[in-house]
């Protein structure tokens, strides 16, 4: 199993592709700007997208939904609660399979309804705008939540030490981190009570 992470846009977004090297079927993540960096990656190496999923559904993790699935034939996948276009909805500790991949799925809303992360074949997990190296999503936008935030947060943290960590945005010192390093070292994840979390998220 290999992850390719992939920089894309103005935002500081990654996109990932996620595959099997025995028969080189992949999924893609977050598609949005840059396409053709996924498109090449592909066909180099050369990789049959299976699916497409989304770790939320803000604009700048899907904007290349429809012609990545356009050109790849591969299936949308989003959680249960996006009400954006998908051909599969899952939810939380859902498994989707692709070749000798496997993604379990984490629901961690609070970033957005819809968030979710995925731990792949329990040796890494994708983070989307959950967790970033060393800090977290926003939770002042429509339909976010500090409260599920901080609930999400504990759920995450409490996963396997050795997880490698592959954020939704470079944000942080490094490109990747782990669950042991962010439990350790990220801020926003030491907060001793959900009271203690909101009052610092509120006066931030």
């Amino acid at each position: 199993m290999r992850i390719a992470q992939i920089p894309v846009g103005n935002m500081q977004n990654f996109s990932y592709v996620v595959y099997d090297e025995q028969n080189n079927i992949g999924v893609i993540i977050d598609p949005s700007w840059d396409l053709e960096k996924i498109f090449e990656f592909l066909e180099i190496n050369r990789i049959s997208a299976r699916y497409i999923i989304n770790t939320h559904t803000h604009f700048d993790h899907i904007l290349g939904n429809d012609h990545v699935a356009e050109i790849t034939k591969a299936k949308i996948i989003q959680h249960e609660k996006s009400t954006h276009k998908k051909d599969r909805s899952v939810r939380d500790q859902e498994i989707i399979n692709s070749g000798h991949v496997e993604l379990e799925v984490v629901h961690t809303p609070g970033h957005s309804e819809d968030s979710i992360c995925l731990i792949v074949n329990k040796e890494a997990i994708i983070t989307g705008d959950t967790i970033f190296v060393g800090n977290i999503g926003r939770v002042d936008l429509p339909g976010s939540s500090p409260e599920e935030m901080y609930d999400s947060l504990a759920k995450v943290a409490n996963l396997d030490d050795s997880l490698v960590v592959y954020p939704g945005h470079n944000y942080g010192l490094t490109p990747t981190s782990t669950i042991l390093n962010e439990r350790t070292n990220n801020p926003m994840l030491n907060f001793k009570t959900k009271e203690a979390f909101l009052k610092y998220i509120v006066n931030e």
